[in-house]
């Protein structure tokens, strides 16, 4: 995969020191082709974000379902694709995190994400104030966003269920009707500690 071996490279030797022959030679393709599939060595760091993209555009596109919940089971598709690279998304982090000129292009990126969903809200929920939309677009990125740095960072091993439960909040937040299905009903001795009734409930959520 040109990808993982860019990567592997720039984390080695450094980004700008890494020329595009070597990373051909690695991934076993000629220069050629590399350019080919590539304009450039910071296409291809970003190459994933871009399949991303249009992977959620092409899901919006195609949604019947609740506009509010149909950017959120976008933001989860991305999130759950990452995680399966989760190896990828973590030497992408500490090139990028290494560029100032990569640095600026991983922002326009997240912008990119949230243009996505305010023009698709924008374009299904005509009557809803723009601020709103505005600023539910930019929410769920952010808790995107942050679960994955986090995760690649190796500080969490948050998962799809935890973006689950931060999205259904951000979702909550605009005013939404709540549907049965994100609700948790639980039963508890009435002098069960609170402490444990705590825990259970963290850890059974955890599982959803």
């Amino acid at each position: 995969m040109v990808v993982d071996q860019a990567l592997r490279l720039f984390a080695a030797k450094g980004y700008e020191s890494t020329a595009v022959d070597e990373i051909a030679e690695a991934a076993g393709i000629s220069r050629r082709t590399f350019f080919r599939q590539f304009r450039s060595k910071e296409d291809v760091i970003f190459a994933d974000h871009e399949s991303q993209l249009a992977r959620a555009q092409e899901f919006l596109t195609a949604s019947r379902e609740d506009p509010w919940e149909a950017v959120c089971a976008a933001v989860v598709l991305v999130f759950e694709r990452f995680t399966q690279w989760r190896e990828i998304a973590a030497r992408r982090y500490q090139v990028v995190r290494e560029v100032p000129a990569l640095r600026e292009r991983e922002i326009v990126t997240v912008f990119r994400y949230e243009r996505l969903f305010t023009d698709y809200l924008r374009e299904r929920l005509p009557d809803v104030p723009d601020l709103t939309r505005v600023q539910f677009a930019a929410a769920v990125t952010t808790t995107h966003n942050y679960l994955l740095r986090r995760m690649v960072r190796g500080e969490s091993d948050a998962g799809v269920a935890d973006l689950r439960v931060e999205l259904a909040a951000i979702a909550r937040g605009t005013g939404r009707t709540v549907h049965a299905d994100e609700l948790v009903v639980a039963v508890f001795p009435r002098d069960a500690p609170p402490r444990q009734v705590a825990d259970l409930l963290a850890r059974k959520l955890g599982t959803l």
